[in-house]
Parts: C-alpha cells; structure tokens; sequence
C-alpha cells in the first residue's frame, strides 16, 4: 500500500480521538444522544484544529446503525461506506473551486431527492467563505428551510467574510487553537505506535512549532522523521530541520545587548547565518523568548503561560531578573515591528542586525521607552562605580559611546568624568533654552547662529562667538543684535545684553560653551 502522510492516516475516526475541542464534541454527542440534530452548522477555526475531521464523524454518527454515546461505531455499513469515501449521503464540496451560483443550484436540485439508505444525506461546505455573493444568495433559502433529511455543515476559517443572513442560520461552533501540551501528548501516542524513537524535548518543540494547528505538528514530525529516518529524533535535530535557534543562543544574544556589546551580537548572527537558520523563525522565536521573560518577571502567577521546562524557568528567572520590564517592552516593540518587515524583505540579514544595533543603542530612538532604557543602563554604570555625565563641548559624537558616555581612565581603571567649567545660574538658563530662542527667530537669523558659542560677560552681558566675520557682521548690525536680545530677554525673564565678538579673535576660546552641545543627547521641555 502507497505511503500516507501521518496526518491522513491518523485522522479521527471517531469522537473520543478528537484533542483539544472538548465544548464541541459534548455538545454534539449530546444532541445525536437526544436526538435533536440542527439543520445547519458553521465550523469556524484556525487550520488544522479538526474542523473537517469532526463533520466527517458527525456525519457518520447521524447515520451510524449502532451509535455508542453519540459517536459512531466504525463497523456498521454506513460507517464503512462513509470512511471509504463510497456513501452517496456525505457530499464533500470545497468552496474555493465550486464557488459559482450554477454549483448552488446542483445543490438546491440534489436536496430533493431523498438519501437512497440511511438517515441523513450530509453536505460539507469546505471554506465556504469563498462564495461569491450570487452563491450566497442563492443558498440562503435551502439553507433555511432544508428537506428534514438534509443537514449543512459549513467550514470556514474567516467567519468574518459569511454574510449575517447566513451566520443567523446555522449554529456556529468556534474550534480553539489546541495547547501545545495536547499537540505534545498525541504526537507522543502517534510516535509509539509508528515506532519513532523521539525525545520528549523534540516532540515538544515540534508541538510549539505547530502554533495549535494538530495537522502542522503531524506535518512537521514527518518531515523530521523522514530526515532523520532509523535515527533517535533529538530536540537538535528538530532545529536543524526547521531551520530553529536553540534558547541557549537567545540568552547569549541578550547578554550581548544588554552589555551593548555590538560585535559579539554581530557575530553571534553570523553564526547563526551561517549554519542556515531561516531568520524569519529566529526573530519570532526570538520575540516569544522576550515575552516569556516578561511573563516570568512580571508575576509568578503567569508562569504556566510559558511552555517551558522547570529548568529552563530558572535560567529564564535568573536572565530577567537584570532586565527592567520597560526595557524588555522596548526589545518586543521592535522585534515585533521587524517580524512584519523581515517576513517579505530580501535582505533579511540587514534588517535583523539593523535591530540588533538598535537595541544595543537605545539613544538611535528619542521615544519614550528608549528614553527608559537610556537611563536603565546609567544606572547600572553607576551602580558598579563608573561615573557619569554629559558630553562636553568639545566631545561630538565620534569622542563617546552611543549614550553620551565618555570619559577617561582612573588610576584603578573606572571610568571618571573631567570635571567641567562651572557656570551661572543665568548662562544655564540661556543654554537650556537656546533652542527655543533660536526657535523664535527668523529662518534666516537661526542659520547665522550656528556654530555661535557663548560665554558670560560683566554687567548681564551675553558674549556670542561667531564662526566667520560674515556671521559676526551680520550681528554687528543694531537691528539683528537687538531682535537675538530680545528673543533672549523674553525666554529667560530678564534683560540680555548681547555682544557679538568673531570666534577667530577671542583670546580664551576655552571659556566659551558650544549651547547646542552642551546637553546633547537630551531633550528638555519647557512648558510655558
């Protein structure tokens, strides 16, 4: 006999074979038990939840000759007929290819007729959501005043796309995603029974895999099996197949981020490229990881929500424990955001560690969380020692680290920041608020003002600095001078008196203090 793929050859035949659909195999027992069978039926669930499988046996159950609880008995005539695909009363039809009115109106001909032997005569409707509208229209009324031997099973998995007037006809039933516990279970009863030799730990990963679809688990473990045929099934050999990345690699990689070590996450990613893992499944693995250290740091209560060893729980307990939650919403924001981007992309690799880079530079955003994550890692420096502060002036991006952070090696080899030029109350104000006096200029005024720096001068005066002789003409003018004082005078609350002097002249240039990079890197609201 030719090969059959695992998930044909161990559908259920019966109501007590179903896993994870309990609510819905009741009730339907319970009617055929009591002998109260609706007309119509709308199955409604995600792929490979039994959608299909169930109709088939409740369709046999309403025919059976000799039901046992309200499921069939697989021995009689009609069960045989039915499951060798040879009765004339189930009528399987799939939508996507029969989805014209001339298909409904063999149908609306067919149910005149009555079932030549048994009760019922059954019609499966397969993703029936590919009806054209006229189909539709066409089955309403069949649909709500069917002969009493005629019974409608409609499967979809996008109920959304049905028409109310053919929703409110039918009994709807929704098929939840099955645990990955459950998918865990059968695999296990399936593997014994085909004689394959699995880990624990791989049917479990082929189970997760299967995101509460029992088809795709079947799918996976025979492709896995057939890969590594006459072998032991390891929970390594599953990764391989899949083209998977261990856990063990996710909390190396979040070491490496959390230290903001851009190198080794670099080359941790070519590792990983390298030995052909699919990058699409690393990044959602990679979110699933995050969020289960969220759910392990958030409460203890929430635990039983991560699929995961006691082992694995107490590594995860142990790596989330030095992460602050508002960090870990961070890293989900943008693997989230990135799973979007890399599933259609052709360059995978370069948006993966383009989000790699951002995670490790939390001063590449200027939103909030990345704001939280800035100080997060502050405060970890100073907590070992290290001190800090703003760049200096002289400083520019290239002489710090992505945060700011710069500065020079003690004698004991922490980090010390060069204590820098103290300055007034009054020449405070004015830097911070530099951009928003700049801000209230012209256009064309604002622009004279760059690379200007500053420094404070007796009697209220503000000296300004100008990079070139034609800046500093342009301010030696009464008219600009006066409008830059008057935008200083009306942010600060005080009269300024403005002296422009050329930068080139100045005798101690160190004296003066670029506004612009003083507090670069942070941003400072003011509300008026």
């Amino acid at each position: 006999m030719a090969y059959q793929a695992l998930y044909r050859k161990w559908r259920p035949s019966n109501f007590d074979e179903v896993r994870g659909q309990d609510h819905i195999v009741t009730t339907l027992k319970n009617q055929i038990e009591m002998n109260r069978i609706g007309h119509a039926y709308l199955f409604c669930g995600t792929r490979g939840t039994g959608k299909t499988s169930i109709a088939k046996i409740f369709a046999k159950a309403v025919n059976c000759e000799h039901p046992v609880n309200g499921s069939p008995c697989n021995e009689c005539a009609m069960c045989r007929a039915v499951n060798e695909q040879r009765s004339m009363n189930v009528i399987e039809i799939d939508a996507a290819s029969n989805n014209g009115v001339d298909n409904i109106r063999e149908i609306r001909e067919e149910v005149a007729y009555s079932p030549s032997e048994g009760k019922y005569k059954v019609y499966i409707i397969d993703e029936v959501h590919m009806l054209s509208i006229g189909a539709f229209n066409a089955l309403l009324k069949t649909l709500e005043e069917p002969p009493s031997y005629v019974i409608f099973i409609l499967a979809t998995t996008e109920a959304h796309k049905i028409p109310i007037t053919i929703l409110s006809r039918c009994q709807r039933y929704d098929f939840r995603r099955i645990s990955t516990g459950t998918i865990a279970g059968r695999l296990r009863e399936l593997a014994d029974a085909e004689g394959i030799d699995a880990e624990d730990a791989a049917l479990a990963y082929v189970a997760r895999m299967a995101d509460g679809s029992m088809r795709d688990a079947l799918s996976l473990l025979d492709q896995c099996n057939a890969f590594y045929i006459g072998q032991k099934l390891k929970y390594e050999n599953v990764l391989d197949v899949l083209g998977a990345v261990d856990t063990s690699v996710f909390g190396s990689l979040l070491k490496s981020i959390c230290s903001q070590d851009v190198s080794g996450v670099i080359h941790l990613i070519d590792e990983i490229v390298m030995q052909g893992r699919d990058l699409t499944q690393f990044v959602v693995d990679f979110t699933w990881y995050l969020r289960n250290l969220l759910m392990v740091q958030s409460s203890g209560d929430l635990t039983d929500l991560v699929e995961a060893s006691a082992e694995q729980l107490e590594v995860m307990r142990q790596e989330a424990s030095g992460i602050d939650a508002s960090v870990l919403m961070r890293y989900i924001r943008i693997f989230s955001d990135l799973s979007g981007q890399v599933r259609y992309s052709t360059q995978k690799r370069v948006l993966v560690e383009v989000a790699l880079i951002k995670l490790c530079h939390p001063a590449m955003e200027r939103n909030l969380d990345a704001v939280l994550n800035r100080l997060a890692i502050l405060e970890q420096k100073v907590a070992k020692g290290v001190v800090v502060s703003s760049q200096s002036s002289g400083g520019g991006a290239a002489g710090g680290d992505a945060d700011g952070i710069s500065g020079l090696q003690s004698g004991n080899g922490v980090q010390v920041q060069p204590e820098q030029k103290a300055v007034s109350e009054d020449l405070r104000m004015i830097i911070d608020r530099w951009k928003q006096v700049t801000g209230d200029l012209t256009p064309s005024m604002a622009v004279m003002l760059r690379g200007a720096v500053i420094s404070e001068g007796p009697d209220n005066q503000l000296i300004i600095a100008l990079a070139d002789d034609m800046r500093y003409g342009y301010f030696a003018e009464e008219s600009h001078r006066q409008a830059l004082e008057n935008a200083l005078s009306e942010r600060v609350g005080k009269l300024v008196k403005v002296n422009a002097v050329p930068l080139n002249k100045t005798e101690n240039a160190s004296q003066f203090i670029d506004p612009v990079q003083a507090f670069q890197g942070i941003d400072i609201v003011y509300e008026d």
